[in-house]
């Protein structure tokens, strides 16, 4: 009944809890850490963990990605392979939009904790949760292992835990503040634009930033076979 479930699958999501844990407690412990040894540093901290482990992960995903059974098998039907490119590149407009301040994330500007309200976040409060979803069900599509399966089921259990922790540390940090953009935001992708909560304001898309991630994407489109040649070359 459980051969499908190899060790591959097991470690897997053992990495995936893992990355987790030290991805949510170190946001957890940040404002102690940040009044102890300054926001700059605890975010240089904060990469020098969760990086490696981002490898990692990477890594062992692709050299296992078929791993256990195939409970499906799309990739010979017409236009399934662009479908998942558009479903892919939709991901990461989510999991890295614009609202973003790339030089606080690599500590150039002193790292601070924000309320947006403009961009991506008119259409969800928490677009790296629905980015994280998106990239699951087309990669789920495309590969149709059990592995897979395990996968996705780890990273979106991981990211609907981030939307409660988040707007629990945003709200013990903003108080009223935070109330008042959670009552013009929404969790669901354009939950709040039809509940005439909120309006989008097509010109806030139109930012370097997103340039960038279109750009992301077709250097990750052309890197994709180089990259899974070279993770083969790690005997995990």
């Amino acid at each position: 009944m459980y051969q499908w479930l190899t060790d591959s699958h097991v470690i897997m999501f053992g990495l995936l809890v893992g990355f987790a844990i030290a991805h949510s407690g170190l946001a957890a412990l940040r404002p102690r850490a940040e009044k102890l040894i300054g926001a700059r540093l605890y975010r240089v901290f904060f990469a020098l963990v969760s990086l490696p482990l981002a490898t990692v992960l990477i890594i062992y995903f692709i050299n296992h990605r078929y791993d256990g059974v195939q409970l499906w098998n799309m990739q010979g039907i017409p236009g399934i392979e662009p479908f998942i490119w558009v479903l892919s590149a939709i991901s990461f407009v989510f999991l890295y939009p614009a609202t973003f301040n790339l030089l606080e994330i690599a500590a150039v500007q002193k790292p601070q904790v924000h309320l947006y309200e403009s961009g991506i976040i008119r259409i969800t409060r928490h677009p790296q949760m629905v980015g994280q979803i998106i990239w699951c069900i087309a990669h789920t599509l495309w590969l149709g292992t059990t592995f897979m399966v395990v996968t996705s089921a780890g990273l979106i259990l991981h990211h609907l835990f981030g939307v409660w922790h988040g707007d629990r540390r945003l709200l013990a940090r903003y108080g009223e503040s935070f109330e008042i953009l959670k009552s013009r935001t929404s969790v669901i992708p354009f939950l709040a634009v039809l509940q005439k909560r909120q309006t989008l304001d097509l010109k806030e898309f139109l930012r370097p930033a997103y340039a960038g991630i279109v750009g992301f994407v077709l250097l990750l489109w052309w890197a994709h076979p180089l990259l899974i040649r070279a993770t083969s070359n790690v005997g995990w």
